[in-house]
């Protein structure tokens, strides 16, 4: 990775949480919506923390694990972004972009763990 890539990272992840949390802020007050919201909002806010602690991570294994992480909260949020257009809570037009983003996302964190999983085994052998 170059020196810009993490912080183009980092910068990216925080922006896609607020890109999240300006979603949930938006979404109407009824009991079900609320609590499909706050699932989005705990998954799609928690990839930028676990990007962090994988970029200050102290081996492969670590930083495999965090990015791992990353990619579980991108997949969830995929499910509840989806949940939302699907129960008629929000336009697909209007998640369109931020699903968009999220699987832009779980294909960079993919290359990066498949990368650092290539390098292990090459130490390996």
């Amino acid at each position: 990775m170059t020196t810009e890539a993490p912080q183009d990272l980092r910068t990216r992840t925080t922006e896609f949480a607020l890109r999240i949390v300006r979603l949930y802020v938006s979404l109407p007050k009824s009991t079900e919506t609320q609590v499909l919201g706050k699932q989005v909002l705990r998954s799609g806010t928690s990839v930028g923390a676990h990007y962090r602690e994988g970029h200050r991570g102290k081996s492969d294994p670590d930083i495999i694990h965090k990015f791992e992480s990353a990619l579980q909260e991108l997949d969830e949020t995929d499910f509840w972004l989806d949940l939302l257009v699907r129960a008629g809570i929000v336009s697909a037009p209007k998640v369109d972009p931020l699903i968009k983003e999220t699987n832009e996302l779980i294909a960079i964190f993919t290359t990066i763990v498949t990368k650092i999983k290539k390098r292990m085994n090459k130490k390996q052998q």
